[in-house]
């Protein structure tokens, strides 16, 4: 009689992988760090590099766009302009958005 014909042995093999699973879980939840810090990792750019980063190509679109605008002979944008066209865009849509939600009664 081998140890796979005892339904014990079942049942021995499901609990010690419960219990290690639960092992696990306990130390992510209550080990102090987080998994960054066990790894000493870092990230390659702080928030406040990622935020001067974006608002450099924001001012290079519109600049690059301005450019545009100038050959062209219209007038350069600003980006209170950007900001406006984007507010009105955004309105438009949330109101076509509720058209089509009266015309289709709510379905999805």
């Amino acid at each position: 009689m081998g140890g796979g014909d005892d339904p014990l042995f079942g049942i021995g093999v499901v609990v010690i992988g419960l219990l290690i699973l639960g092992v696990f879980l306990a130390i992510g939840k209550w080990y102090p760090g987080s998994g960054a810090e066990q790894l000493d990792w870092r990230p390659t750019r702080s928030y406040e590099d990622e935020v001067e980063l974006e608002l450099q190509d924001v001012d290079q679109m519109l600049e690059a766009q301005n450019e545009r605008r100038r050959r062209s002979g219209r007038r350069e944008l600003t980006e209170d302009d950007v900001r406006d066209q984007v507010a009105a865009d955004e309105r438009e849509q949330e109101q076509r958005a509720a058209e089509w939600r009266d015309r289709h009664g709510g379905e999805t």
